[in-house]
């Protein structure tokens, strides 16, 4: 199952606090594309078949088919001193 650090908990919890509902989350989907096939939206909750992390508060709703792709992976998050923030997924240990 996907895990987050603790820097991509904290950036989570910052861009869903935009979200006026408790079951919003961040939800991850694959697109299909062959180099680039992850989609990160805003969401106000899950989908049906959505599998949901919880990480101190942060949620993420990942897709059923990125959450074969992402079974073994780490999501960690850069904040830059403009607020922006960079996703990047890593392999677990």
């Amino acid at each position: 199952m996907l895990t987050l650090t603790e820097n991509a908990a904290s950036a989570v919890k910052n861009i869903t606090a935009q979200i006026p509902t408790e079951t919003g989350g961040l939800r991850i989907r694959d697109t299909g594309a062959e180099n680039s096939g992850f989609e990160l939206a805003l969401v106000q909750a899950p989908e049906e078949t959505d599998a949901v992390v919880e990480t101190d508060g942060a949620r993420v709703f990942v897709d059923e088919v990125a959450k074969v792709a992402l079974d073994d992976r780490i999501l960690d998050a850069e904040v830059s001193e403009d607020g922006s923030v960079r996703f990047a997924l890593g392999v677990s240990a």
